[in-house]
């Protein structure tokens, strides 16, 4: 007997709830400043991440899901900034995925999300070198905040949770294929 996703329930839940009033562009905007200057946090604590960025300068890319759409500009010193809404990209990144349980599942799992890649191909790589290599260091941010021993402990526990949760999402995606007679 073939058994369901806990997140199939939810799902059908979401899709039964209106869409939500599109917010207005000045939010819009400022949402997207603020996602930039995070990137930016991150890719200066990866030198060779920004030398990559900088061989890229001027390098316009496009990132979609759905209705949301999010355009960067690589800059000269390896960083990034919001695309003007006239400039082309030069890569395009779709996320093919509709369902946000779908993806969250996905990369629960450790997998990325479906993408439809447009575009040019060297950038491409240097955006999936990015993807793959680096990493927010989040403990270092909380104890500037919080001291060493809570930003260890609340990162730690948030890792706990993390794996009890990609166990649980493999299990149950494990035993869906077996019910299904799909090989895992």
């Amino acid at each position: 007997m073939a058994t369901q996703s806990p997140f199939f329930m939810f799902e059908g839940f979401l899709k039964a709830l209106p869409t939500p009033p599109v917010p207005p562009a000045w939010m819009v905007e400022e949402s997207h400043r603020r996602v930039v200057l995070l990137l930016n946090h991150v890719l200066q604590q990866e030198p060779q991440a920004m030398e990559r960025l900088a061989r890229q300068k001027g390098r316009v890319i496009l990132s979609q899901w759905r209705d949301f759409t999010f355009k960067v500009q690589a800059t000269p010193a390896g960083l990034l900034d919001l695309a003007g809404p006239d400039t082309t990209a030069d890569l395009t990144l779709v996320i093919t995925d509709e369902s946000p349980l779908a993806i969250a599942q996905a990369m629960m799992q450790g997998d990325k999300p479906k993408v439809r890649i447009e575009g040019d191909v060297q950038l491409a790589a240097e955006i999936n070198w990015l993807a793959d290599h680096v990493r927010w260091d989040v403990e270092e941010d909380l104890s500037r905040i919080l001291g060493d021993a809570p930003a260890h402990l609340l990162v730690q526990t948030g890792r706990t949770f993390a794996q009890a949760l990609q166990q649980f999402v493999g299990k149950r995606t494990a035993s869906s294929d077996a019910a299904s007679g799909t090989a895992a």
